[in-house]
């Protein structure tokens, strides 16, 4: 069985590591992909995994696009060599859309598969991948006036993936929500939020309906006084080891629905409380598009 790993762009260094510790052994890279001849494990650093990858001999151009075209229609192509002849390829294959999404909207459902040129005459195929998007990729229709920082986009990423987010009347709890980015997000959606952060909130953020701020610490802040939630957000600043803790204590509240929370790493990488996040019961463990030097960690509430 052969899979791939596709690194998300920068974080080869902490994909490889997380591979070798679950004993992993990779090819030589090809640029950001990383091919290994054992079953796929979950990977958080990799923004997309090629799941039973085969090679295929394309002696033309055209063999290579009627090669791909017999597997199935819709395919992404990564080109860290043989640019020109992949591109080529890539024209006589049926367009795939890559119009940047309005939120909300679900990822999309259509299987995309993906190929590479690991040489002029060889390519490798995945027909099934774990990202709904090219090359894990994913562009938005940005709102541009409204929220007060850029860190909505890893929000909407985050949502689009799970393909839910709040509906109007449900109640979150944003934790170090200043200057209140994901606040607005879920404002504007129709949720109630409670944000939370010593720092107020943007003024304009502060005046939207269903905004309540608690000027206190994410840390310190009894669940108890806020009562049950549907969803718990956090995009707060701190080492995962306390996001950890944090979220563990929330979960022993039973007042939580589902979780959504950025885990950021200052300095060196911790794998170790990565794993733990992952290791959670239902939780998922990604590194999005739009994150830098940091995971997301969501767990959903169990369907009834």
């Amino acid at each position: 069985m052969t899979t791939a790993y596709l690194a998300a762009d920068g974080f080869e260094t902490q994909l490889v590591e997380e591979l070798r510790r679950a004993g992993v052994t990779v090819r030589t890279p090809h640029g950001r992909l990383f091919v290994c001849e054992e079953p796929a494990i979950r990977s958080a650093w990799a923004a997309n995994i090629w799941h039973g990858c085969r090679e295929i001999a394309v002696p033309s151009i055209g063999e290579a696009a009627k090669a791909l075209r017999a597997i199935q229609r819709n395919w992404a192509m990564y080109a860290p060599l043989h640019h020109r002849r992949a591109a080529l390829i890539e024209e006589r294959l049926p367009h795939v859309s890559a119009k940047p999404i309005v939120f909300p909207a679900p990822a999309p459902t259509a299987p995309l598969g993906s190929w590479t040129l690991l040489a002029p005459d060889r390519m490798l195929v995945a027909a099934q991948c774990s990202s709904p998007f090219p090359n894990g990729e994913v562009a938005f229709v940005e709102d541009k006036a409204g929220p007060p920082s850029r860190a909505y986009l890893k929000l909407w990423e985050a949502l689009v993936r799970l393909r839910r987010w709040p509906q109007p009347g449900e109640r979150c709890v944003d934790l170090g929500a200043s200057p209140g980015g994901w606040t607005y997000v879920l404002a504007r959606l129709g949720a109630r939020v409670v944000a939370v952060d010593k720092a107020p909130l943007d003024p304009r953020i502060a005046a939207m309906s269903g905004v309540e701020w608690r000027g206190e610490s994410a840390f310190a802040i009894d669940p108890a006084s806020i009562g049950p939630v549907d969803w718990l957000f956090s995009d707060v600043i701190c080492y995962p080891a306390r996001l950890l803790r944090l979220v563990e204590h929330w979960r022993a509240s039973g007042l939580v629905g589902n979780f959504v929370c950025t885990i950021k790493f200052q300095g060196e990488t911790d794998h170790d409380s990565a794993a733990a996040f992952a290791a959670l019961p239902g939780a998922q463990v990604l590194h999005l598009h739009h994150n830098k030097h940091e995971l997301t960690f969501i767990l959903e509430r169990p369907a009834s």
